[in-house]
This record gives structure tokens, C-alpha cells and sequence, in this order.
């Protein structure tokens, strides 16, 4: 029996397998509002075999998206459109379907990266930005507008208003955007947060307001449909956020009814040393695992099937994250499963696909003809 094909709970939510889909960015949205890529895309990847589908990271509020192009949840326009694409896909599959809600901070206003990435200016269709310090993700940037208290209750509100979003649209599961260099990693990290009230200094401080939008998203959430969070377990920069410090915050959402952590790591900052190669990222959530007991999601350049039974098997995580590989190989799960000798089901449409040397692949087959 392949452990990666093993079915899991993750805190309530069944999962067939332990392949996840992780958020993937399109840039293919318009005024936050899901087109008819995003039905295409996530339809296409909700046949794939994998266990669970993360959409990608979507903005709370408008100020709140990477690009221009970034899907929202902050409007009932925005609701329809993605609720149009979970009713597409619901008709074709039952993969559980979860949400990356994010806000983007400094980081926010950005260009499309076939467009080069770069920071909009206001005047050429951006707009500013907001952070918990007055620090700029790049240094010859214009400093970010300090979020004052009230911004502080809007944005734990708009976090809440687009979990309850995701909820009337069916969605089952909702991941939180605390990696990469947005905003709830911008108020974790040292680097970023240089705040002298209660939502700085301190690690205690530093992570109170990451803990306030999850109690509030938690609250807001459907019971028994679990509430996650993505982490960059480091900066990979000296006197940055860590580890330790990762394990520290994983520990304090375990307390608070968390549901699994899905570790990744940098994207704070442009000073970052990351050491790279295959599965650089797994000691990270094998640690976090450990030491908080939360189901963990490892991501960072597994590729092989081999590769990712051995990271379950082993006992390093819960989850694989498959994440670019799945881009290029959108079938990923039946090649794992036949690499690994599993066999998983999948839509009646493609039964007849399969070659002579994996013809016991699907489950469930059964066809006739005259």
C-alpha cells in the first residue's frame, strides 16, 4: 500500500490521498471577479486524481491583491463569479476545494510578472500600499502607509467577511496567507514589523495580529470544515523570522482549534540566501509537525513520486504539495499512483485512456457496448 495514496482527515475535511494542489497564482482575474480561465484552470486540475485543491491566494479587499489581475473575495461580484467556477466543477468532481485568502501588504500593486513585476505606481493604474511599518519590500520603493488601529479592525473584518464568502459558495476549507512576504508574514518577521504598540517588538506581539484574523476567520468558518495556515518557516535572513519562531506561532494556532500548516519559506526579502535543491523546505514542516502535533502540507521542489511517498512514509508530513510539477503535468496523481502501484478513481470520460500496462489504474470501471 502507497502511503501518498492513503486517504487522511484533515481535521474533519476527508481527503482521498495525501497530494495537495497548492494556491497558484493566474493573474487572470478582473476587478477580483473569477473569468472563465479559472473554470477552465481549476476544472481542469479538479480531475487530476490529487486529494485536495487549494485556489490561489485571493485578496480580502481590493487594496489587498498582488496585481491588478488577482482573484477577490471582497464583493458579491466577486462571490458569483467564483461561485460559478466551484458550481462548474462540483458537477464533474467531488475534490475537496479550499481557498487561499490573503492580503498582500507592501507587497501589494504590483505588476503581472510577464510584465515584469514590478511596483505600480498609482498614477499608472496602481495604488498605494499598507504595511505594519513604513518599511518598502525593495529600497527604492516609496514606504508603505502605516496601518493604524482602525485599519487593523477593517482588514480582520474583510478576512472575515470573504471566510464567510467562501463558506455560502461551498468551498470546504480555508488556508490563510501568512507566507512569502505578505502582509501576515510582514507582521511576523522582524524585518518588517518595527512597530512600537502591541502588534510589535516581542514575538508575543509580533504574533498577535496573524492570531486575531485566524480566531476571527476560525469563528466565522463553518465547524468542522478546518481553518489552515501558510507559514515561510524562514526569512533565510540573519535576525529575520526562523524556525523557532515558526514553531512558536504553530503551537499558538494549535491551541486555537487549527486545522494544518502548510510550510514554505522566504519571499520577505530581497536579502534572503535561500539553499536550494530537491525537497529544501520538508525539514521545515517535519519540524513544525513535530513539535506542535498540527497536520503539515511539505512544498519546494518535490517532483518525483518517489520522492513524495518517501516524505509521507517517513513521517515528515501529512501532505505533499505539488505545485508547478501539477502545472506541467496536470495528470501527476495517475503517474504517481502508477509509479507507486496504487490505483485511484477517476471520471467515467477518461476511462478509456489508460494503456495496456496500466490498465488496472481506476477504480471503479466498468463499461459496455454493442
Amino acid at each position: 500500500m502507497s502511503a501518498l495514496f492513503t486517504p487522511f482527515d484533515l481535521d474533519g475535511l476527508a481527503l482521498p490521498n495525501r497530494i495537495v494542489i497548492p494556491p497558484m497564482c493566474q493573474y487572470s482575474a478582473v476587478d477580483g471577479n473569477a473569468q472563465d480561465w479559472h473554470l477552465m484552470h481549476l476544472g481542469n486540475l479538479a480531475l487530476s486524481g490529487a486529494g485536495l485543491l487549494i485556489i490561489e491566494a485571493t485578496g480580502v479587499e481590493p487594496e489587498g491583491r498582488i496585481t491588478p489581475a488577482c482573484l477577490g473575495l471582497w464583493s458579491d461580484a466577486n462571490e458569483a463569479a467564483l461561485g460559478r467556477v466551484v458550481e462548474g466543477i462540483r458537477k464533474y468532481s467531488d475534490m475537496p476545494l479550499a481557498i487561499q485568502l490573503g492580503h498582500a501588504g507592501r507587497k501589494a500593486s504590483s505588476a503581472l510578472p510577464w510584465q515584469g513585476g514590478q511596483l505600480i505606481a498609482p498614477e499608472a493604474g496602481g495604488w498605494p500600499t499598507q504595511a505594519p511599518s513604513a518599511l518598502p519590500q525593495l529600497p527604492h520603493e516609496p514606504a508603505p502607509r502605516v496601518i493604524d488601529a482602525a485599519g487593523l479592525v477593517r482588514i480582520r473584518e474583510a478576512f472575515v467577511a470573504a471566510a464567510r464568502r467562501a463558506a455560502r459558495i461551498g468551498l470546504d476549507c480555508i488556508e490563510l496567507h501568512g507566507a512569502h512576504g505578505y502582509l501576515l508574514h510582514q507582521f511576523l518577521s522582524p524585518l518588517s514589523n518595527q512597530r512600537d504598540d502591541a502588534y510589535g517588538g516581542s514575538l508575543e506581539n509580533r504574533l498577535r495580529f496573524p492570531l486575531e484574523v485566524f480566531d476571527a476567520v476560525r469563528a466565522a468558518f463553518p465547524a468542522g470544515k478546518p481553518v489552515g495556515m501558510r507559514i515561510s518557516a524562514t526569512d533565510w535572513v540573519d535576525g529575520g523570522w526562523d524556525l523557532e519562531q515558526s514553531v512558536a506561532l504553530a503551537q499558538a494556532l494549535k491551541a486555537r482549534g487549527c486545522g494544518f500548516m502548510h510550510v514554505s519559506s522566504g519571499g520577505l526579502s530581497p536579502q534572503q540566501k535561500l539553499v536550494l535543491g530537491p525537497g529544501y523546505q520538508v525539514q521545515f514542516a517535519a519540524r513544525v509537525r513535530a513539535e506542535s502535533g498540527l497536520p503539515t502540507i511539505a512544498v519546494g521542489l518535490i517532483a518525483e513520486p518517489e520522492q513524495a511517498e518517501a516524505i509521507v512514509a517517513g513521517g515528515q508530513a501529512d501532505l505533499v504539495g505539488i505545485a508547478r510539477g501539477m502545472l506541467y503535468d496536470p495528470r501527476w496523481p495517475w503517474h504517481a499512483a502508477a509509479r507507486l502501484g496504487a490505483r485511484l478513481p477517476a471520471a467515467p470520460q477518461y476511462w478509456r485512456c489508460l494503456p495496456r500496462e496500466h490498465a488496472q489504474l481506476f477504480s471503479g470501471i466498468h463499461t459496455g457496448g454493442r
